[in-house]
């Protein structure tokens, strides 16, 4: 029981994690433009990565854990760019609920399980998870489109390919979660140093606290909240974990409003009710029906052929 509630309270403790990113990088991209945000994020995620490499004296790197991480990278960093943009122009509370939208995309594009076409509530609950992302894109009237909002729809399509991806490009390879992590974070932080060259002097410029939220976003968002999530995973189970995790949303809007000020209208409190009960329906619909068709595969492998 205190093994299961300690897997809980990590599981639990990633979620608000991520949670209280948005606000975080909302907050610092008042003081820094974007790109040098997410340059010392990268940077320093890639520093703690190769540490924790060297500590655990596993300096070499497979073959596919350069090539995949390479790859995935590329993805990842994609992610994050429009994550970071699209926070800097929405409330970090509309930051968190729109990108769980992921969680309903990502079955959608995921054609590596092989588990037959979702059922056709799947696709309501993705209904109710799109209205809610027009209410809380409408703000305070349905004329006033944020473009904040669109960036951070379009991240959560494309974190749903990159998911997807590391699914299918992971499978059947050696490829260990810290390893892969590195490869990523170093090509992250390669990619994205030529266009924030000319806005990092502005990093001897900001205070203790900036630097505190872009150490929080590499160390606590980035370094830990992987590789707990990944330790958790190992010690529960994905069902279990992707509900906890699935909390996301609601600590981005209580870290939002309750430390951020920030202000939910009447119809962007309606379409974070909506996001919230989409993820979850789509989510447990999801679950079932690649549970079924595990459970049903193996009867079909079995199954006699006829003369």
């Amino acid at each position: 029981m205190f093994h299961t509630r300690r897997t809980d309270a990590v599981l639990l403790l990633v979620a608000i994690v991520w949670g209280s990113s948005y606000l975080a990088a909302k907050t610092a991209t008042y003081a820094l433009p974007v790109l040098v945000v997410l340059f010392a994020r990268y940077a320093l995620s890639g520093f703690a990565c190769l540490a924790l490499v060297a500590v655990r004296q596993e300096r070499r790197y497979t073959r596919d854990e350069v090539r995949v991480g390479s790859f995935l990278g590329v993805t990842q960093a994609a992610v994050l760019v429009l994550e970071t943009y699209g926070v800097a122009h929405t409330s970090a509370a509309n930051a968190g609920l729109i990108i769980s939208l992921t969680i309903v995309l990502t079955p959608l594009m995921d054609r590596t399980a092989g588990n037959g076409a979702l059922p056709p509530r799947f696709f309501a609950a993705t209904g109710v998870c799109l209205l809610a992302v027009i209410l809380l894109m409408s703000g305070s009237g349905f004329h006033s489109l944020r473009i904040g909002d669109l960036l951070m729809l379009a991240a959560a399509v494309v974190r749903a390919v990159h998911v997807a991806l590391v699914g299918h490009l992971t499978k059947g390879r050696v490829v260990r979660p810290l390893q892969l992590t590195a490869v990523q974070t170093i090509l992250g932080s390669v990619l994205l140093a030529v266009p924030a060259t000319s806005g990092l002097p502005k990093l001897t410029q900001v205070d203790a606290a900036v630097w505190g939220q872009l150490a929080y976003l590499a160390l606590f968002c980035s370094v830990f909240a992987f590789l707990a999530q990944t330790w958790a995973v190992q010690n529960s189970s994905a069902s279990r974990a992707s509900l906890l995790l699935g909390t996301e949303p609601v600590w981005a809007v209580a870290v939002g409003i309750g430390l951020g000020g920030e202000k939910f209208t009447a119809l962007a409190g309606l379409g974070a009710a909506l996001m919230v009960t989409g993820t979850y329906w789509g989510q447990s619909i999801e679950r079932t029906h690649r549970t079924t068709q595990q459970e049903e595969s193996p009867c079909r492998t079995a199954a006699p052929t006829s003369a």
